[in-house]
């Protein structure tokens, strides 16, 4: 696991991009559930710094592909399957597994 930012600096239902050892990741914080996944949609590449979440989703802001925070499924392509990595709190750290 490695650290990955406070969580105040994601709020609710907000998303933060870090980069983690070379990795773009995006955050998504959930109601104080937190999410991470990578920054790039997997149909053309698009940033998903610029896409809504909404009901455990996030979607593309190209496309529209709708991809699932927990298992990284896209309901609109199945082909297509957005990374999602592991996530942890410890107080008010939040840590990523990226192995």
């Amino acid at each position: 696991m490695i650290f990955a930012a406070k969580t105040s600096e994601i709020p609710s239902f907000g998303k933060k991009a870090v980069l983690l050892n070379g990795k773009a990741l995006l955050l998504v914080n959930i109601k104080g559930e937190f999410f991470a996944c990578d920054n790039e949609c997997p149909h053309q590449g698009s940033p998903m710094t610029g896409g809504i979440v909404r009901e455990g989703a996030i979607s593309c802001p190209r496309h529209g592909y709708r991809f699932n925070l927990r298992t990284g499924a896209c309901a609109d392509a199945p082909a297509f399957e957005l990374k999602v990595y592991p996530t942890e709190l410890r107080g008010d750290e939040l840590f990523v597994d990226i192995s």
